[in-house]
């Protein structure tokens, strides 16, 4: 059995990062045509921030042509990646295909690098796993458009394989690839080396091997006690376990999203438990399952003891939905303990089953979302070019997913979103000056445009919002101008929270 493993770990080196999937690569080719799907079945992407994403790309495009007074582009190394693509590739190819390039790549990057650290980590290529990676590829992570962290997380899968399992020109590419995972977002990193450590310790600690996973919750627990002294945090996370052990990140646009989940959740119990109660006496298989079983219990109390919002000095607002990032990484550990399981074919079926009413259900949630945009693109077309517009709209209650962008790509080469959080909240590289006639230098007033709490200035004027009229309705949207005095959101749809 030794000897086994042996040559599974050799046929898995990654070499390079391409072996792992070179026996069957018209198998991977075929599974990497599906995911793409949802990237190209409607005529825009959904995916909640990604609409700021290309707004603030063609701003940039501005920038650099002078025509956007009071706006500037500061050097930044991080939080950057998916913004230089949008914008490089939307100069040479538009921003129309630069939405489908690069998103379609961070999407293949994330499932293929998932696929790969589990295939490392199980020493088993999980092929049985890949409608519930699917899944998790197109989760809320990926919905709340989270584009830098989405592609920081998938190239850190990528570089743990790598370092993991790798020979000398393997760590050379991942220690490479580092450098991307840095300028996409800190916290990829930080998940990167954390992970990376651990398991360097503990190949190394032939004694005392318990210390180790007990040594990392404790750092966890002192985390937990010293952020507050440095930072302000908000939302504490709480002991609700569904919601960090990573099947929240199956529940999107309404309530019938968490019977999914719950099912998926029930199902992985279904093909653990009966494994481990065949394999109890079995030193190999728990030899197996013990690392991913580690990282995952270390990665759900990290996410337990953190808080959902923490706001650090350098920027103008929190760094915000650290709980529904978080679990991306969790729900990637949970199907990596089950990649340690022996396959059956129920279990892909059952998987597949799933994934068929997931992906059903996002085609229809993202196309009412697609005709939301068409109607604000149709709106804004009436107005003369370059008027500023703020937005009031709404997803129907029960959605963990929110509407704040839908003006923004709409407005690309017509309008100026002037409620876009990007440049006030001093995060991003694009950045505004007060008074600028493009966008509000106050995250203050970028918030209150959004949920009907602003007082129009005179400086603001001309100015239109676009807003939901019909409460019975909220697939119909209308646009009127705002005046002086007036008080925004008069006449639109608020939700009651």
């Amino acid at each position: 059995m030794t000897e086994a493993f042996q040559q599974l770990d050799d046929r898995l080196t990654l070499g390079w990062g391409l072996r792992i999937v070179s026996p069957k690569l018209w198998l991977a080719a075929g599974f990497s045509i599906l995911v793409l799907l949802p990237c190209v079945w409607h005529r825009r992407i959904e995916a909640g921030d990604l609409g700021s994403h290309l707004y603030n790309a063609w701003l940039a495009q501005l920038i650099g042509r002078g025509q956007a007074p009071g706006l500037y582009i500061v050097p930044q190394w991080n939080n950057i990646l998916a913004d230089l693509a949008f914008t490089w590739l939307g100069r040479v190819l538009g921003l129309v295909a630069a939405e489908k390039i690069v998103v379609g790549l961070a999407v293949l990057i994330f499932f293929w690098g998932a696929f790969a650290f589990i295939t490392v980590v199980a020493r088993r290529e999980p092929w049985f796993l890949v409608p519930g990676l699917a899944m998790v590829a197109y989760g809320y992570t990926f919905q709340m458009g989270f584009i830098n962290y989405y592609l920081s997380l998938g190239l850190a899968f990528w570089v743990i394989a790598l370092l993991c399992r790798g020979r000398t020109g393997d760590w050379i590419l991942g220690l490479l690839l580092t450098g991307l995972v840095l300028s996409a977002h800190l916290m990829g990193l930080m998940w990167l080396v954390g992970t990376v450590g651990y398991i360097q310790l503990a190949r190394r600690m032939t004694r005392h091997r318990w210390i180790l996973p007990i040594a990392a919750l404790l750092a966890i627990l002192g985390m937990h006690l010293c952020i507050p002294h440095i930072y302000r945090t908000y939302d504490p996370v709480g002991w609700q376990v569904y919601n960090y052990v990573g099947f929240d990140q199956l529940v999107l646009y309404s309530h019938r999203y968490r019977a999914l989940a719950i099912a998926v959740l029930v199902l992985t119990v279904l093909i653990a438990v009966p494994e481990a109660i065949r394999e109890r006496r079995s030193s190999e298989f728990w030899g197996l399952v013990r690392m991913p079983l580690e990282l995952w219990i270390i990665a759900v109390f990290a996410t337990a003891m953190l808080w959902d919002d923490i706001l650090v000095p350098k920027y103008a607002i929190g760094f915000t939905y650290i709980l529904g990032r978080l679990t991306s990484i969790t729900a990637v550990l949970g199907f990596c303990i089950l990649g340690c399981v022996r396959p059956q074919r129920w279990h892909a079926v059952a998987l597949a089953i799933c994934a068929v009413i997931f992906f059903a259900w996002m085609y229809q949630d993202t196309g009412r979302i697609n005709k939301l945009e068409e109607q604000a693109e149709t709106l804004v077309n009436q107005l003369p070019q370059g008027t500023r517009v703020i937005q009031m709209i709404f997803m129907p209650p029960g959605s963990r997913i929110g509407a704040t962008h839908i003006l923004d790509r709409a407005c690309i080469g017509r309008c100026f979103s002037y409620a876009n959080y990007e440049p006030s909240s001093r995060q991003f590289r694009i950045r505004a000056q007060p008074g600028n006639s493009v966008v509000t230098a106050s995250p203050e007033d970028s918030e209150a445009m959004q949920e009907g709490k602003y007082t129009v200035r005179a400086e603001d004027l001309p100015l239109a919002e676009v807003y939901q009229c019909d409460r019975t309705d909220l697939s119909r949207l209308c646009i009127r101008d705002l005046s002086v005095g007036e008080l925004n959101g008069q006449g639109a749809y608020i939700p009651q929270y």
